[in-house]
């Protein structure tokens, strides 16, 4: 009886130990692209990324690095690329250099880099110590989550987004108080009646430069057609919808009423924005963004509000249409550390590093129990609210000729030299 059961001990042991070793913790590709195995301390991260150490972001980011080699035992190695990394990415990748994260745009990392990524969607399903036991999935923005997965290779969830933006109206709380508005405009006509207001408060209600012109026309247009038709016309190369008409008119009466700035038709960026930040100009068409990139020139309590652009004709888009995005983090599909790599994704997009990142940039957190900037509260509602996603500038930057057009015919139309079928007459051609 005893040999009996010296012998199953013996088998069961054996078993055992191979069942241990299949789930021991090297980290393993495969041949679907996606990994397992669990994440190991004694490894090093190659990070290529998108922000300059002196950038927030950048300081942020170093940070944090070193407070998850102190809680994992992993490096990160943090090579600096800055805004070059959109030249000197692919040759890295293309000549086979190790490199586990890479970070950007979340649509030129999906577009441009995507055969490069690895599918995270099975990593993205587990828990991590600060996910408090659930997905990563479920405590982060449920909206970026699903614009990355619709981006991704094959509707397949292949980045994470973070540092989320979106494009809306941002503007003066304290000039609108001045001016006895208690609301921002949700439509046309109370944009029209809000800018008297400002204008008889001794402001000017609005600005725009040259990197916001095209922007300022796709979204109008937007809220007259509707995103579909408003796509199209860029998809023909063909700026002809009798709405633009429409937008010419609407915006020589801005021009004929000077409620936009005598300085738009020349502002080179970022002039516009420093026009704001001067406390002379109420509102802009902008990003999230804003606040931060101005911060060093505007009064440190430069009270700041944000509300969708309103609705502007019957058969066009409503306030919950909007451009939103984020940078993202990609990892490389031939890393040979996928758990560790989302393992610091997850750590720098939950808790408090995700807060950090959003305090000392003035930007919007990640997490969905993250608190947001002040500056940035208004801009939730907005962002939340909306259903319908513009992608940038409504397509108006696509095409470089039509970019083009737009930024000489508009400063044209607001300097009074084109009226609205001269402006109309211009995009046509």
């Amino acid at each position: 009886m005893k040999k009996k059961l010296s012998s199953l001990m013996a088998v069961l042991l054996t078993s055992a130990m191979v069942l241990g070793g299949c789930s021991g913790g090297a980290t393993e590709s495969n041949s679907g692209g996606e990994s397992k195995g669990e994440a190991k301390s004694d490894v090093t991260l190659t990070y290529y990324s998108m922000w300059n150490e002196t950038e927030p972001q950048g300081q942020t980011i170093a940070e944090a690095v070193e407070a998850f080699k102190e809680k994992t035992g992993i490096t990160v190695e943090v090579n600096w690329q800055g805004r070059d990394i959109r030249k000197t990415l692919q040759p890295a990748l293309d000549g086979g250099q190790e490199i586990d994260i890479f970070d950007e745009d979340i649509e030129r990392v999906n577009k441009t880099w995507g055969k490069y990524l690895l599918n995270v969607e099975d990593l993205a399903k587990k828990s991590y110590d600060t996910t408090n036991g659930k997905p990563l999935t479920d405590v982060i923005n449920k909206k970026l989550v699903e614009l990355a997965r619709s981006l991704g290779p094959d509707g397949k969830l292949s980045t994470i987004p973070y540092q989320p933006s979106s494009f809306l109206v941002m503007y003066n709380k304290d000039i609108f108080k001045a001016a006895g508005i208690t609301a921002p405009p949700k439509t046309w006509d109370e944009w029209l009646a809000d800018c008297a207001k400002i204008k008889a408060a001794g402001k000017t209600p609005i600005t725009v430069d040259d990197a916001y012109m095209a922007s300022l026309f796709g979204y109008h247009m937007a809220r007259l057609i509707g995103k579909d038709k408003t796509l199209a016309m860029v998809n023909n190369k063909k700026i002809d919808d009798p709405a633009v008409l429409t937008f010419g008119q609407q915006w020589q009466e801005m021009y004929e009423k000077g409620y936009i700035s005598k300085n738009a038709a020349g502002n080179i960026y970022p002039a516009g924005q420093q026009e704001v930040a001067s406390g002379n100009v109420a509102m802009y068409l902008n990003g999230t963004w804003l606040p931060n990139e101005i911060k060093n020139s505007a009064p440190a309590d430069f009270n700041w509000g944000s509300f969708a652009y309103p609705a502007v004709g019957k058969d066009g888009d409503g306030t919950n249409a909007n451009q939103y995005g984020a940078q993202c983090f990609g990892i490389n599909k031939n890393t040979k550390h996928a758990e560790e790599a989302f393992k610091f994704i997850v750590f720098m997009t939950t808790g408090e590093w995700d807060n950090k990142l959003a305090e000392n940039s003035i930007g919007v957190p990640m997490a969905n129990d993250a608190t947001w900037p002040k500056q940035l509260t208004e801009a939730k509602a907005v962002l939340d609210a909306t259903t319908i996603r513009y992608p940038w500038a409504v397509g108006m930057e696509d095409v470089a000729d039509i970019n083009a057009k737009i930024k000489t015919n508009f400063a044209l139309l607001v300097s009074g030299k084109l009226d609205a079928k001269g402006f109309a007459d211009a995009m046509k051609k």
